[in-house]
């Protein structure tokens, strides 16, 4: 058997916060988050404006966020509230990137006046964000590029030619032209082809040629391009079979083809929130059912509402009944929660040790695009959020939702015939 993850608490830890926090939630260990914060900057250290810009959409949980920002992470931004979020956090200027896609005015208005990086998805909204903004561009604009074809990786959009996302390489003259004549002064470029990648020449490749791309545009159309956001991707190894992604090593492969070029003093961005945050965050769930029918079915009082990526994508979730991190595995089991959908299962055939009803269970890697992609079907409210700080203690950083919060929106009996 492959060992699991360790957890930086154990069985008795856990029972004593459900004492105050009923299952299930969410808890954060503010150590993991800020170490892989610190091995990012430090892997790109060689870039003297190197920034990482933390995609808000893995993780919108203010508390985070305000670490992150304690460790010089900007927000990847790609909506209103998470401009808003990221405001309120006293998080603005070019510490955001703003990047979304079919974007209302509002959104654009709003990344304005926060003084956010705008990363334009279309040739077209080149004219939209000047109508936006009464006329005019702002200083520095970047542009999202999609390459086309590419050689086969596992993409976040998948083949490129058929996804909604960027400029083709034959708009990308035009684009940074026009913006020229428009007024803008300073230049980016952006790209974001793929999804936990944990193979390392991915990215050297990928970089190699946002560089080659930079000298051709600065060659054809005389501008300077001022960064490269390499965009995400970065790898977390949910598998216990997996080897997770060597962060130093993919730093220095892009240092190579970097100098080899002689890019200075072209700035690396990245925008990872899987990488940065995964590890940092636990599902945390109590066995209220188990049922043996066709198959051995363990039943949880957390669900896919919860966490989605299981039932939605097959994901992979490692899970430690807690109190039996030694014990040998019984036979599989699926580990399912209520919904009325036959998907919500966060692990199907899984040898996992004997299970009671009543023990806990945790679910790992959960701290991006697991509570942030939750929803209400079935009528199911979202959990709390927990975060074990540094010194050891623990603060509610998000309350669980109430019967009156899922009610709150609902003008219930208006307009109802009697």
């Amino acid at each position: 058997m492959l060992p699991m993850k360790t957890l930086p608490f154990d069985r008795d830890f856990i029972e004593k916060l459900t004492e105050t926090y009923p299952t299930p939630f969410y808890l954060y260990d503010e150590r993991t988050l800020r170490r892989q914060a610190r091995q990012f900057n430090a892997a790109f250290a060689w870039n003297p404006g190197f920034k990482e810009y933390f995609a808000v959409k893995a993780n919108p949980n203010p508390a985070l966020l305000k670490i992150l920002q304690s460790e010089n992470i900007g927000g990847d931004c790609s909506s209103l509230p998470e401009l808003v979020l990221c405001e309120r956090i006293g998080t603005a200027g070019e510490n955001i990137m703003f990047t979304s896609n079919n974007t209302p005015a509002a959104e654009y208005r709003k990344a304005g006046e926060l003084g956010a990086i705008i990363n334009l998805d279309d040739i077209t909204h080149i004219g939209f964000l000047a109508q936006c903004r009464g006329g005019s561009l702002p200083e520095l604009l970047s542009f999202r590029w999609n390459p086309g074809e590419l050689r086969e990786v596992q993409s976040v959009i998948g083949n490129p030619v058929e996804a909604k996302y960027g400029l083709t390489t034959a708009q990308m003259d035009d684009a940074y032209e026009t913006a020229k004549r428009k007024g803008v002064r300073r230049f980016g470029l952006h790209t974001m082809v793929a999804s936990n990648m944990l193979q390392q020449d991915f990215f050297r490749c990928t970089a190699g040629t946002m560089f080659d791309l930079v000298t051709k545009i600065e060659y054809r159309t005389g501008i300077k391009i001022e960064f490269v956001n390499l965009g995400g991707g970065f790898g977390v190894a949910y598998r216990p079979d997996q080897t997770p992604l060597d962060l130093h090593r993919v730093g220095a492969d892009i240092q190579e083809e970097y100098e080899k070029r002689g890019m200075q003093p072209l700035k690396i961005f990245t925008e990872s929130g899987r990488l940065i945050a995964a590890e940092s965050g636990t599902l945390i769930t109590r066995v209220i059912h188990e049922k043996n029918i066709y198959k051995h079915y363990i039943g949880v009082d957390a669900c896919m509402a919860n966490l989605m990526r299981p039932g939605m994508y097959g994901a992979y979730h490692g899970i430690t009944v807690l109190g039996k991190e030694h014990t040998p595995p019984a036979e599989p089991v699926d580990v399912v929660g209520s919904l009325c959908e036959n998907c919500d299962k966060f692990a199907v055939d899984r040898a996992l040790p004997p299970i009671a009803i009543g023990d806990l269970l945790a679910i790992h890697d959960a701290g991006a695009h697991g509570y942030a992609m939750g929803f209400q079907y079935n009528g199911k409210l979202r959990c709390a959020e927990l975060l074990l700080q540094e010194d050891g203690s623990v603060r509610l950083i998000r309350r669980a939702e109430t019967m009156d919060d899922y009610f709150a929106t609902l003008n219930i009996g208006a307009g109802v015939p009697g």
